[in-house]
């Protein structure tokens, strides 16, 4: 298994793309290395990229590969995301999707068509760098989908899918080889209503999962109760169920908001979310699960005004550079869990089997949080075993 972070730059945070400065990448590339991250997924912003629809500034791509290089001779391996898109509560879309020239950004002809110039040459930039993994097209892009944005393009699931297997294969024809992804967060899981739906997970080299007990298991449970750290395992178990037992998946965002897991219990948060996925609570370690990717590297500065309350505090590394007890916790756990691998592989038929209520997307919340599954599931996992979810 391979364990990183999601790389938030300390100075500047993702506004540091404007004036990139190498030096101060390299401290903080040096620093998550020593905490045991073995990757980092970094996060290009689009306007810069990006910001008339034929012209893909060389310079800010030159950027993202210097990073991509840096990241390596720190001895890490990187994933880039294409589409930012959002980021920790703010949209990032370049001027000739937005007002005067407002597209659908997933059915409009010359929005895609953008994004697929922009997918393109990030693939194939990045296709010759030997510390590149992989590409993701964008950070939870679907959010503008949901029927919650303030500013929401409508689309179908037909046309979901189409917008996917587009930039997806684009992206595959510049790197045949580059691992290939996209990421979502739990509306695709549990939203009955939205357009992407769990089918869609399973489009690219491997399903992701973000888990966030913000969302609706903090708000049902509350700081403390030990579903919030067993919640990336049901994920993890989920995304599992609708992909059968073959296919892989990466957690590539994981975090402890400070709404629901208070600084000092973030330690011990990130020990019991990675022991219940890796097996170090004494169960069988979670099947298929190839990395876990902690959101995120560092914290946002408190220069940097109107992020909500909980960003300021999310990050493994303070926006100083200083390790902080969460840091710590991370490299512990993660040298354990690396020690201790084999002891706890999964073997198939050593969990009880639960069957999904549904397939249908239109029921999927069935499966949520606040769904008889999940509580059946948590009493299990509770009392130590780990049911394996199957679909009807």
């Amino acid at each position: 298994m391979r364990f990183g972070v999601n790389y938030t730059p300390r100075v500047g945070w993702f506004h540091s793309w404007l004036d990139l400065d190498p030096a101060l990448v390299s401290e903080d590339m040096a620093t998550i290395r020593s905490i045991g991250a073995d990757h980092v997924r970094i996060f290009p912003l689009w306007p810069l990229l990006q910001p008339n629809r034929s012209l893909i500034r060389p310079a800010a791509v030159d950027d993202v590969l210097r990073v991509v290089d840096i990241a390596g001779q720190a001895g890490l391996t990187v994933t880039v995301d294409a589409l930012q898109g959002h980021l920790s509560s703010f949209d990032f879309l370049p001027s000739w999707v937005t007002s005067w020239h407002d597209r659908n950004l997933f059915t409009d002809p010359k929005a895609v068509s953008g994004q697929i110039r922009l997918v393109r040459t990030l693939a194939r930039e990045l296709s010759s760098r030997p510390h590149a993994d992989g590409l993701s097209l964008g950070n939870e892009f679907i959010q503008f989908a949901s029927a919650r944005h303030p500013h929401r393009s409508q689309l179908s699931a037909d046309e979901a899918e189409r917008w996917l297997t587009t930039l997806l294969g684009a992206a595959r024809e510049a790197w045949p080889t580059g691992e290939l992804t996209h990421s979502f967060d739990d509306d695709l899981w549990f939203d009955d209503s939205h357009p992407f739906t769990p089918a869609h997970a399973l489009l690219g080299d491997t399903t992701t999962v973000h888990s966030w007990v913000f969302m609706q298991v903090g708000p049902r449970y509350g700081s403390g109760h030990p579903a919030l750290p067993l919640f990336a395992r049901y994920l993890v178990e989920l995304a599992r169920a609708w992909g059968g037992p073959r296919r892989s998946i990466w957690l590539q965002e994981v975090g402890a908001p400070v709404t629901y897991v208070p600084n000092n219990d973030a330690p011990a948060f990130i020990t019991d979310t990675i022991a219940h996925l890796t097996g170090l609570d004494g169960m069988p370690s979670a099947r298929n699960l190839e990395a876990i990717t902690w959101w995120c590297s560092h914290d946002v500065s408190r220069d940097l005004t109107d992020f909500p309350e909980l960003e300021y505090s999310l990050g493994l590394i303070d926006s100083t550079g200083a390790i902080k007890p969460a840091g710590r916790a991370f490299r512990e756990v993660v040298d354990a869990a690396r020690d201790s691998a084999s002891t706890h592989a999964a073997s198939p038929g050593d969990q009880p089997r639960f069957v999904l209520p549904t397939a249908d997307p239109a029921r999927r919340s069935t499966t949520g949080p606040n769904s008889e599954l999940f509580d059946q599931w948590l009493r299990m996992a509770l009392q130590g075993t780990i049911p394996e979810l199957r679909l009807p």
